[in-house]
Formats: structure tokens, sequence, C-alpha cells
């Protein structure tokens, strides 16, 4: 088994997650990543959606936005956003959005709009763009970010996307009929919802992490599952494609700045 860095197991457990028969809704950046390494490995016919319109895309580089050229080209068909979003999201056809975060906090509320107060904010982030509709509207959300204690927070400074809200049955007393995030996964550890609570606890722990680790790099409580294992290190296949993948765009990308 060759050697891996943290930001590659990330993304390959997160490309686990997704299975041959879902239907996906892409972020960009580490989503992107994950959801099409699933595709070239194990999840041949799965069916990546990207916000621009783009259904059934099969990129052979990674996107640099939802407006990249690669995605129409190599997509079934693409439809109008408005479509997209009406009839497809919140239609009820999509099983998973995957997204990242910027701030994120233990009940797998996002924040991507603002650090600090937001009428005098430390930093203006990119803000939420079609993540907030995702995040309600998916069947499940799977969320994937390296960890950090200024991402990883015990309450985030603005409510992007609805995770779970404040924890146990707060999102469906709202009327919000989806399972919301079912999955994190970080460049250290797979994590899950606690069935009741929802609060996310730590699944497996990748290869060379520690539970030290994991503790000094998040801003909130750390909760271990009962009978936490290790994560599977990727396999050379998955190694491959992922690192092929990234080769490709890098070129793509050096190629299109020259």
């Amino acid at each position: 088994m060759a050697d891996f860095t943290p930001d590659e197991m990330m993304t390959i457990a997160a490309a686990r997650a997704l299975s041959n028969d879902d239907v996906c809704f892409v972020g960009i950046g580490a989503p992107s990543a994950a959801c099409n390494v699933a595709r070239l490995t194990h999840a041949p016919d799965v069916t990546l959606i990207y916000e621009s319109g783009t259904i059934g895309t099969a990129p052979s580089i990674l996107p640099l936005s939802i407006g990249d050229g690669e995605l129409c080209e190599t997509a079934l068909t693409t439809v109008a956003v408005p479509e997209m979003f009406r009839y497809w999201l919140q239609g009820g056809r999509i099983t998973v959005g995957f997204l990242g975060a910027a701030q994120l906090d233990p009940f797998g509320n996002i924040n991507t709009t603002v650090i600090g107060d937001y009428a005098h904010p430390k930093t203006r982030l990119p803000g939420g763009g079609g993540a907030p509709e995702i995040a309600s509207s998916c069947g499940e959300v799977f969320i994937t970010m390296k960890q950090s204690r200024r991402g990883m927070v015990k309450e985030i400074d603005f409510f992007t996307s609805f995770g779970h809200g404040r924890g146990g049955t707060d999102r469906q007393d709202l009327g919000i009929t989806t399972k919301g995030p079912t999955l994190l996964v970080t460049d250290l550890a797979v994590w899950r919802p606690h069935p009741e609570t929802k609060a996310f606890e730590v699944a497996s722990i990748h290869p060379g992490a520690t539970r030290e680790a994991i503790e000094a790099s998040c801003g909130w409580d750390v909760i271990y599952s009962e009978g936490v294992e290790e994560t599977a290190p990727p396999t050379d296949r998955e190694l491959t494609t992922l690192r092929d993948i990234n080769a490709r765009t890098a070129a793509a990308h050096r190629r299109s700045a020259a």
C-alpha cells in the first residue's frame, strides 16, 4: 500500500459513502473530488448533478466552478437552474447533497456567509449559493472538511445551511422531512450523528490519526461512538484514481493559465 496524505484519506473515505444508485448534488472543491472518485471506482452509474443545471456529468478534470464548461460538455443533459431547483431538488429526486463548510457546529449546521458579526464581519465568505436548498431538500447530506478549531465550532456565526438545528427533533419540528446531515468526513475521522441527540460523534479514526489530534483540532467536546474503528486505508485503485484526476486537473489549469 502506497503512502497517502490526510487529504487523500478524507476524499476517499467520503467517496465510499456514495452508492451506484445515488443521485447526488455536488458541491465544488472537496465534495466534487470525492464524488468523481466514487464515479470512477465503485459507483460508475452514480448520477452527479451540479448547481448550474448539468445532470449526469462525467468530467475528466475537476471543475473550478459550477460554470466550468467541462460539466456541460460531459453531461447527459443540461437544464435551466429554476428547473434544477424546483423539479429536481425540491421535487425530491436527489438522494444526496454533498457539501463543504467554512464553519460547522456539532449538529451539522453550516456557515458559508460571514465570520463574526454580520453587520461588521471579520471575514465575508462567498455565501450560500444553492447550499441552503440542498441542505433542506436532498434526501440526506454528506459534509466534508478539514478539521480546525476555527472551522469546527460550538456555535456558528451565521446559519447559512440548516442541519439539525439545536439537535434532537428540531429539524422535524420545523417541518423539514428530509434526513439532514448523516455523515461528516474530515482529514482525521468519519463522524455520524447520534440517532437521538443528532450531535456528530466519531465513528472511525483514519490511519495515523489519534484521539488527541482529533480533540485538539475540534472546537466542540468530542464524543466517540461505541465501537470506534479505524477507517480502512485507501486501496491502490482509489489512490491511483484520485491522483490521476488531480494530475489531469492541474495540467489543464496550467494550460489555461498559459
